[in-house]
């Protein structure tokens, strides 16, 4: 069964931009996962195509109608969530990634403007997700975000499933040091360790690497209680 990802957007152009290539690209082309950019206007009713209006209350910039985005989702196929990219959504992390990657897809709703008149968000059960602390012009980058996020999670799509357990956040920790040939570059050495072939010291090493690395970078992560760490 393949993952099937449809896209909500008022630019479908912009799609499958980078989904296209490398490791996304080569499982859209196998048939690992499915994407289908929707235009919101499609959904518009009247002859301007207008989808969006002053919002309620005054104040800057526009809203997108209820009506029109309503019958844009109404009309698209339904797999999996309902999701919308949100600066006020819940946070991105690879343990919600893998949660979307276990499922049969997901529609993904990218406003512009504004933002998204709330009463759609609360009548089409619309999960806002939010890629950082931050605001973009649309959805649509963060769209690619989560995305790209997903399909690398998906069976076949990554040469190693070692590739995906051993790298940030799995674990509630981020990545250990890489090195790979010269030895010796720059004047300085690959760690002794990682060449002595000891498996477990090995691991150990990276181990320790990691939470090295996360108690120095990312002390919010090392704090939370999946991380094993207080």
């Amino acid at each position: 069964m393949s993952f099937k990802a449809t896209v909500l957007t008022l630019f479908p152009e912009m799609f499958p931009g980078p989904l296209g290539i490398s490791l996304a690209g080569r499982a859209l082309e196998q048939g690992i996962w499915s994407l289908e950019a929707r235009d919101i206007r499609a959904s518009a009713t009247d002859r301007h195509r207008t989808v969006d209006d002053h919002p309620a209350g005054g104040g800057a910039g526009m809203v997108l109608k209820p009506d029109v985005l309503a019958a844009a989702i109404d009309a698209a196929p339904q797999e999996g969530p309902r999701l919308l990219m949100s600066p006020r959504g819940q946070p991105l992390t690879q343990a919600l990634v893998r949660e979307l990657s276990a499922g049969p897809g997901c529609l993904i709703i990218c406003g512009r403007f504004e933002g998204v008149d709330e009463r759609v968000i609360e009548k089409r059960g619309l999960r806002e997700v939010s890629i950082g602390d931050y605001v973009l012009s649309g959805g649509e980058p963060a769209a690619i975000v989560l995305l790209d996020a997903i399909v690398r999670l998906l069976p076949g799509v990554m040469g190693s499933k070692a590739s995906g357990e051993e790298e940030s956040f799995e674990g509630g920790l981020l990545e250990h040091p890489h090195y790979t040939k010269p030895n010796s570059w720059e004047g300085v050495e690959i760690p002794g360790i990682l060449l002595s072939g000891d498996h477990k010291a090995i691991a150990r090493w990276k181990q320790e690497k990691r939470e090295a690395l996360t108690r120095e970078r990312r002390p919010d992560l090392w704090r939370k209680p999946e991380s094993g760490k207080i």
